[in-house]
């Protein structure tokens, strides 16, 4: 039987894939122990705060561990693999004997040894590595995890200080006392005094759902009203009496959803930019016929052959040209130097909805793109955002936003900044309505505009004048002409 030293074993962290993350959820290992993995295979895909992102290994080996199930939320620097970088083959249980100490001791090494050794050759720095080309979508689970059970017992034997551990197949007894549950759910139940391994799952490959620890509350309540079946015990009123008030939620009446991921992040960032920067709105409603017949010729040339064309590529860049002419609104505020930082580039964001939530990637430097390249750029940034591949860089970095909230058939809206930007454009739904032209009442297709800003950086004129720019060149396209 190969075994390993402790030398040889390389702890790897959960990263922060996003700059200032402190936290992901583990939502499929491609890996189990005794597999051999290759300095940058995708071992595991995790979700954070902002997107779905797949972590490669930056060492060549065998894995000995996996330190946590699928489902689990790890903090930010804890080990999430081991690694025995020497390739010795994965240990095989061994009998119980007066050798299997000796050939144990070097199983599983201590976890805190792992960081005594820097991993030879690429450093596992994985900020903005963002998703791999294959999707990154949810995979159904295969199975029962018993292998990650079975690393479990083995690195908690360890730091029990039990002497040394032997990997030992996990009988079924075992593996129904860990039943599958998310941490919420588990939160839930031991706050209602609920024992897992008696609840029937109800959710994918069996898990337990919130309904299911609600379910399984409702039964233990029901001796309260039909005292005469069977006697309770002395300990039966303490048990029903403590969760009371939870145990009245209606699952068919009611359905609550654990705030994470990008949800969370994106209501701790509104709340945070909605208190911090003063934000002020101006509007103004815009003739946009123009426009709509410039994107159907735009449509026909051929430089534009498999580009996206849509109004929101006139919008942005008719945004971009504003911003030329007006550099002064494409600024942040610094807090802690007391500065306005006056930006040279326009990282232009485009807010997305997406299955997780709501999210904002950028395209970098669109201020100097061309009008098919902006179209390219653009139509990469959805197609991505669409499929649930937008990793945490190309959301970092943002100067200017636009929302389309038109393409939910609204008017127009009073759009929050997003952190460390300046202003952010909303645009409205294109209406057929009537509108004077040349001095006549016709039908014309018609949107409305909100700018907001932070008027710590942005005054009521510079404000007004970007606005107005906007408005002017999606009235007389031609201005992107002569004002670029």
């Amino acid at each position: 039987m190969t075994t390993m030293t402790e030398a040889s074993v390389r702890e790897f962290k959960m990263p922060d894939v996003g700059e200032g993350l402190t936290e992901a959820e583990i939502l499929k290992w491609y890996v189990q122990p005794g597999d051999s993995v290759t300095d940058g295979q995708v071992v595991c895909e995790v979700e954070t705060a902002k997107a779905a992102v797949e972590l490669p290994i930056p060492y060549d080996g065998v894995v000995r561990a996996l330190h946590f199930p699928e489902g689990t939320t790890v903090d930010v620097g804890t080990s999430i693999i081991a690694v025995d970088v020497a390739g010795g083959a994965a240990p095989e249980p061994a009998p119980e004997s007066a050798s299997a100490p000796e050939s144990a001791t070097v199983a599983a090494p201590a976890p805190e040894a792992a960081p005594e050794k820097k991993p030879e050759g690429r450093q596992p720095v994985l900020v903005g590595y963002g998703v791999a080309a294959s999707s990154t979508k949810r995979r159904p689970r295969k199975g029962p995890e018993v292998p990650v059970q079975q690393a479990s017992a083995l690195v908690q034997t360890e730091l029990n200080g039990h002497g040394p551990a032997v990997p030992q197949p996990v009988p079924p007894a075992a593996a129904k006392s860990r039943p599958l549950a998310k941490p919420p759910v588990r939160k839930l139940a031991k706050d209602l005094g609920v024992d897992l391994t008696v609840v029937t799952p109800s959710g994918p490959d069996g898990t337990i759902t919130r309904e299911d620890v609600h379910a399984a509350v409702t039964p233990d309540a029901a001796p309260t009203t039909a005292p005469s079946t069977v006697p309770a015990p002395a300990s039966a009123p303490v048990r029903t009496a403590a969760p009371a008030p939870v145990a009245s939620y209606d699952s068919t009446r009611e359905t609550r959803i654990p705030v994470k991921g990008v949800r969370k992040a994106t209501a701790q960032a509104m709340v945070g930019s909605a208190f911090t920067a003063p934000h002020v709105t101006e509007f103004v409603t815009v003739d946009v016929t123009r426009t709509l017949k410039l994107v159907e010729e735009l449509k026909q040339d051929k430089e534009f052959a498999g580009l996206r064309v849509n109004p929101l590529l006139l919008i942005a860049k008719a945004l971009l040209v504003a911003v030329r002419r007006n550099p002064d609104i494409n600024a942040s505020w610094d807090e802690a130097n007391q500065e306005i930082v006056l930006k040279h580039y326009v990282n232009l964001g485009i807010a997305a909805a997406t299955p997780r939530g709501l999210i904002v990637p950028n395209i970098k430097d669109a201020h100097a793109k061309t009008l098919p390249q902006l179209s390219e750029a653009l139509g990469e940034l959805v197609a991505t955002a669409k499929e649930g591949r937008t990793g945490p860089a190309a959301m970092q970095g943002g100067t200017l936003t636009i929302t389309n909230v038109g393409v939910f058939g609204v008017d127009t809206g009073t759009p929050i900044l997003p952190p460390g930007e300046s202003a952010i454009l909303a645009v409205g739904s294109i209406k057929l309505q009537p509108w004077v032209h040349k001095g006549k009442v016709k039908p014309r297709q018609v949107t409305t505009l909100a700018l907001s800003f932070d008027h710590r950086l942005v005054d009521g004129e510079l404000g007004s004048k970007v606005l107005a720019d906007v408005a002017a060149i999606l009235e007389q396209p031609k201005k992107l002409i002569t004002w670029a």
